[in-house]
């Protein structure tokens, strides 16, 4: 019998789906900071709040994923990931996460 293999698609495996909230988080952190004074920060939480679309605590299962999308935009130059008030190499970053335009 013939073995039949699943092509992956273009986004590396990812789901569409995923991908999907992948994109709404980077959005959401963008518009969450254009709200704010120049300065200011937000917290990944804030975006997955946004993004979330239920009233109970479900945002929670989208914590990681809002701080990998901070990251994305970290390296794309968009954000600045901050710890204390001061920069940090958001690969080494361990613990509460500040966001903020470059």
């Amino acid at each position: 019998m013939p073995r039949f293999r699943r092509r992956r698609c273009d986004t590396g495996g990812v789901a569409d789906t995923e991908r999907q909230t992948e994109r709404r988080l980077e959005r959401a952190i963008l518009e969450l900071l254009d709200q704010r004074a120049p300065n200011a920060t937000i917290c990944p939480s804030d975006a997955a709040r946004a993004v979330y679309a239920g009233d109970d605590d479900g945002w929670r299962a989208l914590m990681e994923p809002a701080r990998r999308a901070a990251r994305r935009l970290s390296a794309a130059g968009e954000v600045e990931i901050t710890q204390g008030g001061r920069p940090v190499d958001p690969a080494k970053a361990r613990g509460p996460i500040r966001i903020r335009r470059r």
